[in-house]
C-alpha cells in the first residue's frame, strides 16, 4: 500500500509537470522525423528549386528495415537527451529541495521511495516508446513497405531495455550527486563513453548494452532473434538490476550521513 500511494504520487506529479504530454509528443516527432522527411526530400528538393535545370537528383529508396532503424537512431541521441533530462532530477532535486527528506521521515521504506520514482519514469518512458514506434510504424508501412507488427513489438521490448538502462543510470548518479545538472552531464558523457568503448573494442564487447540497436537492425533484416541480442539483453538487464541495487545502498548512506 505503501508503494502504491508512491507512486501514484509521482504519477500525479509527472501529470502536473506535463510530462505525459510533452514527452510522448517529443519522443514521438524523433521517431516520425527521419522517416516522413526522407520519403518528401525529393519532392522538397524539386520545390526548393535548388537544382541546376535539366539536373536529375534520384535518392535510392531505403527499404523499410533501414527506415525504421533512422527512427531509432533519432531516439539514440535525441531521444535519449530528453530522457535523461526528464529523469535528472527526480532524487538529486528532492535531495536538494528538502523535499526526500519530509517524505522519508514519515516511516516511508526507501525501497518504495526509489522503486517508485523509477517504475514511474519507466512507464511514461515506455508509454511514449510505444507511442513513437506505432506510429512511425505507421508511417513506415504507408510510404516505404511492410514491416510486420511482430517485428514492430520486438523493436520496442529491446530498445526499451536501452532506454530503462539509461533511466536506471540516471537515476544511479541521481543518488550519488545533488544538482540535477551534474547527474545529467555524468550520465550524457557516461553514455558517449560506453558508445565509444564500445565502438574500439568492438570485436570483444558485442554483447555492450549501445549494439542493442546494432542486434535489433539484423533481427529486422533475418526475422530472427539472435543469439548476441539475448545476450546482450541478459547483460543489459544484470546491469539494470546491479544499478538498482547500488542506488538504494548509495541513497541510503547519504540519507543517513546527511
Amino acid at each position: 500500500m505503501q508503494w502504491m500511494t508512491l507512486f501514484k504520487k509521482e504519477m500525479l506529479e509527472n501529470w502536473r509537470n506535463f510530462k505525459w504530454i510533452w514527452v510522448p509528443l517529443v519522443i514521438t516527432l524523433l521517431a516520425i522525423m527521419d522517416p516522413i522527411t526522407t520519403y518528401y526530400m525529393p519532392i522538397i528538393l524539386d520545390n526548393v528549386g535548388g537544382l541546376p535545370e535539366g539536373a536529375v537528383f534520384e535518392i535510392p529508396e531505403p527499404l523499410p528495415v533501414d527506415v525504421i532503424m533512422m527512427s531509432l537512431s533519432q531516439l539514440s541521441s535525441l531521444g535519449v537527451l530528453i530522457i535523461i533530462l526528464m529523469s535528472m532530477g527526480t532524487i538529486a532535486g528532492e535531495i536538494k529541495n528538502g523535499v526526500s527528506e519530509l517524505v522519508l521521515v514519515k516511516a516511508v521504506s526507501y525501497v518504495n521511495y526509489l522503486t517508485a520514482k523509477w517504475t514511474s519514469l519507466l512507464f511514461i518512458t515506455w508509454i511514449a516508446l510505444i507511442i513513437a514506434m506505432t506510429t512511425s510504424w505507421y508511417y513506415i508501412n504507408l510510404l516505404f513497405g511492410e514491416i510486420s507488427l511482430i517485428a514492430l513489438l520486438e523493436t520496442i521490448f529491446f530498445y526499451g531495455l536501452w532506454l530503462t538502462f539509461v533511466i536506471t543510470l540516471t537515476i544511479f548518479f541521481s543518488t550519488l550527486f545533488n544538482s540535477p545538472g551534474v547527474v545529467a552531464a555524468i550520465t550524457i558523457t557516461t553514455t558517449i563513453g560506453m558508445s565509444i568503448i564500445t565502438s574500439l573494442f568492438g570485436k570483444h564487447l558485442t554483447w555492450s548494452p549501445n549494439n542493442l540497436s546494432q542486434h535489433i537492425h539484423e533481427v529486422l533484416l533475418n526475422n530472427e532473434i539472435s543469439y548476441d541480442l539475448i545476450m546482450t539483453s541478459i547483460i543489459t538487464i544484470s546491469l539494470i538490476l546491479i544499478l538498482i541495487i547500488s542506488s538504494y545502498f548509495t541513497f541510503t548512506k547519504k540519507v543517513l550521513v546527511e
